[in-house]
Order: C-alpha cells, then sequence, then structure tokens
C-alpha cells in the first residue's frame, strides 16, 4: 500500500483516515494544530504519522479534507510543495445557510481551489456526496469522482477500490460543479424528503 496524507481533522478527515489506514495504507495527518493532527493518528493506531503544516506532504495523494472556506488558504500555505501531488478536493462549497453554492456561476469548489496549485498539480473531486458518518460505517459504497487529467483519475480510482468503494468517473474536472450540487441535494433530501442522513447515492449499474 501507499502513504496517504490529509490535510485535516475534522469528521470527513477522520472517516477517510480510519477507511485508508484500515485498508493498509500508511496515513499522514496534517493540520495547523498539531495536537488534533496528532489525536487523530492516534486514534488510528495502524502505524498513522503526522506531518508538519505546510511542509511537503509525505504522499503523492493529498486529500484536502478542509472546509471551502478554508480551502484557498491552506493551498497558498502548502504553495509549491504540492507540486506534482494528486489533490482530492472533499468539500461542497455550500453557503452558510444552506441556501446554494458560493462559487462563480459556471465554476467549481474544485475549479476555483485548482486556480490557486502550481502546475503539475492535479485536482480530484471526490467523496463530496458521501456523508462523513456514512463513510465511516464502512460497507462498500459508490465514489462519484471528476477530474482533467487521466492519471491522477486512476491512481484516485486504484485508491478509492482499495478502501472498499467503488469509483465512478463522472467526466472531467467541469463535471464537479454537477456533483457540488448533488451535494446540496443530498443535504435538501436529508432534511426534507428522506428524512435522516444515514444514506448514500447508489448508481445501480451492476
Amino acid at each position: 500500500m501507499s502513504t496517504i496524507s490529509i490535510i485535516g481533522s475534522g469528521s470527513m478527515a477522520a472517516a477517510i483516515a480510519g477507511r485508508a489506514a484500515k485498508a493498509g495504507h500508511t496515513v499522514e495527518v496534517v493540520s495547523r494544530d498539531p495536537a488534533k493532527a496528532r489525536a487523530l493518528a492516534d486514534k488510528l493506531a495502524a502505524g498513522a504519522i503526522t506531518g508538519t503544516y505546510g511542509a511537503a506532504p509525505a504522499g503523492d495523494i493529498v486529500i484536502l479534507a478542509v472546509p471551502y472556506s478554508a480551502a484557498a488558504a491552506v493551498v497558498a500555505d502548502f504553495g509549491k510543495t504540492l507540486n506534482g501531488k494528486v489533490i482530492i478536493d472533499v468539500a461542497n462549497p455550500f453557503a452558510p445557510d444552506l441556501s446554494g453554492l458560493v462559487t462563480p456561476p459556471g465554476s467549481s469548489g474544485a475549479e476555483e481551489i485548482a486556480k490557486g496549485l502550481p502546475a503539475g498539480a492535479h485536482v480530484v473531486k471526490a467523496f463530496n456526496t458521501i456523508f462523513g458518518h456514512v463513510l465511516a460505517k464502512g460497507g462498500r459504497l459508490d465514489a462519484f469522482m471528476a477530474a482533467d487529467d487521466a492519471q491522477a483519475k486512476a491512481s484516485v480510482s486504484t485508491f478509492l477500490e482499495s478502501i472498499g468503494l467503488r469509483p465512478l468517473d463522472v467526466g472531467d474536472l467541469h463535471m464537479a460543479q454537477t456533483l457540488e450540487a448533488l451535494g446540496l441535494m443530498m443535504i435538501g433530501l436529508a432534511k426534507n424528503g428522506a428524512g435522516t442522513w444515514n444514506f448514500a447515492m447508489n448508481a445501480d449499474i451492476g
């Protein structure tokens, strides 16, 4: 298995880290707050390590598991250290009142994040359509992803498979706009039609 770096220490970071560690990956946890990074790494108890915030991540795949409102600043803090890395953006750029998306018309959170990355870094949108607590429960879930770079997409697909998910390619990175809208729809469904947050989207394609 490989080393997977996770920037963030919240519930989504913990859910992805837990599945990655269980699958045998070495998980590097990085956070602005070293104590939070250490606490999550200790909780994983599977050879997990912590990294220095702003320094080059150890993994070739770097999971950006921070709120969208913080993503641009985090990318700026890491700067050129992300060159050559595959960046998985998991955030949904929701308005604080969950009334809509805060991205510019015709763009997505993933595309906006990509603008701040070195030319050699490649963004893959993934995980944003899976609730963190559902992901943490385990089980085989569908993971939709979008990216422009075929090699980056292949790497992420292999990673998703390794942690028990079914990767489903929805197209180039501009399709992140649709995935983020789907994330918003899922919240609306949880609050209104479904009456529960304990569900996941499944593409019944055999």
